[in-house]
């Protein structure tokens, strides 16, 4: 039987945000294959969920064009030796390059829009250019997902799409049993927490300045700051700052964590000033365990908080915007704090169970492999 594929950036990404689905495909009996570059996390997808691992060439921030191509040929001839039924890709680069070289074998497959990334919060002759080829591949593949209505109607009105079939998924879906509902911590200090890799488009140098900013009015106060430094992406902080940033101590900077469950249990609200996103997966796994969010006003982010009841908005690369969102949390009662984070578990439960993500992928399975 040929193999079904997924295909994304980084083994850590399939892990732990297709992780359900990736069972769901499993259990269908198809033998399943996840491409990625190799990390930790390639094993955990071999040993626990029972796929083929196959190891990619791919570089987050790679821009040169003979690296790039590299990327695509290695790719076309993974593709073109394992012969999968169908593929679905995640992430930008597996989109494209993926989608791409699936189109070029006659491979039907599907591309996963969880965002919109760095070449569409930036502009210049390059990322034009990745755009146009975006559109190559979205109009070979027999459905575009999306997980916000923003991102799906820029895509059109761009011409990225044509008469492709779409579909709007809630994000990635939340296992609801594994973020479990557990209410705020009752003592101790007042804890923000974020998570995110450290590159500047997430928005961490807002939350470290706008940390700073809070602390001398209310110390005491905790910034705790969670996720893998170095990655590969371009517009990634460097060592030097991190480093700075530790040494002055306002942020508690504790690195990638496998679990951040128990991160999340001890905080008292996420924050993710990003500058785009798809739908945030860490907004809604702090939302499933109870934990409202304040989040930038950005496609993607908007849609993952209901302003002033699970979450609030703050403005987008703004510090002090930040900054007073966080102090109005800070001068809110218990009771009120906890209310929002109810309201957040509530819509979690109701509009993001990960079972419709799953269900609509194979859906489009069943539709292109009878």
């Amino acid at each position: 039987m040929q193999p079904t594929v997924l295909v994304s950036n980084t083994a850590w990404y399939l892990y732990n945000f297709r992780r359900g689905t990736i069972a769901a495909l499993v259990a269908t009996g198809r033998p399943i294959v996840a491409m990625a570059p190799p990390d930790r996390y390639a094993t955990k997808l071999v040993e626990e969920l029972g796929v083929t691992f196959v190891p990619l060439r791919l570089e987050g921030k790679g821009t040169r064009l003979v690296g790039e191509a590299r990327s695509v040929l290695h790719l076309f001839g993974a593709l073109r030796r394992l012969r999968p039924a169908f593929v679905f890709n995640f992430t930008v680069k597996a989109n494209i390059y993926s989608g791409l070289a699936c189109r070029l074998l006659g491979i039907p497959y599907a591309n996963n829009v969880s965002g919109l990334g760095t070449a569409f919060i930036h502009d210049s002759w390059l990322y034009r250019r990745v755009r146009s080829l975006y559109g190559f591949v979205n109009r070979g593949a027999r459905c575009v997902f999306f997980q916000n209505q923003e991102d799906m109607a820029l895509f059109r009105d761009r011409g990225l799409l044509k008469d492709k079939p779409t579909v709007l998924l809630p994000g990635s879906g939340m296992d609801t049993a594994r973020f479990a509902f557990q209410a705020l911590p009752a003592g101790g200090d007042f804890t923000f927490v974020m998570v995110a890799r450290l590159i500047a488009d997430k928005g961490v140098r807002e939350y470290v300045a706008a940390a700073e900013r809070v602390a001398r009015t209310h110390p005491g106060t905790r910034f705790v700051l969670i996720g893998p430094q170095g990655v590969s992406n371009s517009s990634a902080i460097d060592d030097a700052e991190v480093a700075e940033w530790r040494r002055t101590g306002v942020v508690d900077y504790v690195g990638e964590q496998d679990d951040v469950r128990p991160w999340l249990a001890k905080s008292h609200v996420l924050v993710l000033p990003s500058y785009r996103e798809g739908m945030p997966r860490t907004v809604l796994e702090a939302a499933s365990m109870g934990r409202p969010a304040i989040v930038t006003d950005v496609p993607g982010c908007r849609q993952a908080v209901v302003d002033g009841e699970t979450g609030w908005l703050c403005q987008v690369r703004d510090a002090e915007s930040l900054a007073s969102c966080m102090t109005a949390c800070l001068d809110m009662s218990y009771d009120q704090l906890a209310e929002a984070g109810r309201a957040a578990r509530r819509r979690i439960e109701n509009e993001f169970d990960e079972r419709i993500v799953i269900q609509a992928a194979l859906d489009c399975l069943d539709r292109a492999v009878p």
